[in-house]
């Protein structure tokens, strides 16, 4: 069961807008050193807090937990011994894998003969939505953002009266109404920002775009403004134009989605989170190539494992080969 002191260190994550995982054991089969009830934390870096098996089973943990924070999505995740049978198999970086919707299972080649399986639960930060203005679309964007599962930060509040870009905001939408629209707009577009709107008619918002270029701001950020902001629905209320805008931001948002789980990075197979992954050269257990699993350089290569014992085999056998 998930303890007071879990839960109050899961808010604190979620208030700091950190992407986690809530990783629940909720059924073994013995011998494992683990109980169904165990529950740990798994932050975007790969830090465990909490106990949910032994070193190997962690490293399955830790990979799968990357992949749900990438994806945004839940899974079972089943840890079983080295040998026992799986249907449909296929072959994930010398790991054994079946990948049903909502579930994986692997082999483990580390397990003492025991099987666990955990529930998976990413809890991500809500993507950031800055607006610039105090006009009557700003307020409608501020009203319905939120129940779209955005953060909406505007210069309607005290923590937005200085709204300062970042790349990583989902979008900008300037809705002031001629008031500081340059200054705004530049900062979103030189922040790097996804999505930046501009609430205006067309003539006034190419007189806009003109004043920025104008003002030195590159062809290639200004062909990134959308204006007028949103989708065409036919929008006139404050609430229909908001409304047209954040479907336009959610557009972005999910094609965003999209894009980054299509391409998996260099080294990574289709099945594996962005993170790199490694193959435990001893093991074969796939684990997550980074700070924190247990590694050495050998002829200019590093080499990942799942424990240090496998480590020390390792550098056992190589050492004897070098003698």
């Amino acid at each position: 069961m998930i303890s007071g002191a879990f839960t109050r260190r899961a808010d604190e994550l979620a208030a700091k807008g950190e992407a986690f995982v809530a990783a629940t054991v909720v059924r073994v089969e013995r011998p494992t050193s683990v109980r169904p009830g165990n529950v740990a934390l798994i932050r975007e870096d790969g830090t465990i807090e909490g106990f949910v098996g032994g070193v190997c089973a962690q490293h399955s943990v830790r990979l799968y937990s990357l992949r749900a924070i990438e994806q945004g999505e839940p899974v079972l995740l089943r840890i079983i011994p080295d040998g026992a049978p799986l249907d449909e198999q296929e072959s994930f970086a010398g790991h054994e894998v079946n990948d049903q919707e909502g579930a994986v299972t692997v082999h483990n080649p580390c397990l003492s003969g025991g099987s666990i399986e955990v529930f998976l639960e990413p809890f991500l930060p809500a993507p950031r939505v800055l607006v610039a203005g105090e006009s009557p679309i700003a307020v409608a964007l501020a009203r319905l953002g939120p129940e779209l599962g955005l953060e909406v930060v505007t210069t309607l509040d005290d923590a937005g009266a200085k709204l300062v870009p970042d790349r990583n905001d989902l979008a900008l939408i300037v809705a002031a109404h001629g008031r500081d629209e340059v200054q705004a707009l530049r900062a979103g577009l030189e922040a790097g920002i996804e999505y930046v709107g501009l609430v205006a008619s067309r003539k006034r918002g190419a007189a806009v775009i003109e004043e920025l270029r104008e003002d030195g701001v590159p062809e290639e950020l200004l062909a990134a403004i959308d204006s007028p902001a949103g989708l065409d629905i036919g929008a006139k209320s404050p609430a229909e134009v908001a409304l047209s805008i954040l479907a336009q931001v959610i557009t972005v948002r999910r094609r965003g989605d999209s894009s980054s789980a299509a391409e998996p990075a260099s080294g990574a197979t289709p099945e594996s989170p962005a993170a790199l992954v490694a193959v435990d050269p001893i093991c074969g257990m796939s684990v997550v190539a980074g700070a924190g699993t247990p590694s050495c350089e050998h002829d200019g290569t590093t080499y990942y494992f799942c424990c240090e014992g496998c480590l020390r085999t390792f550098e056992s056998r190589h050492a004897s080969a070098a003698g």
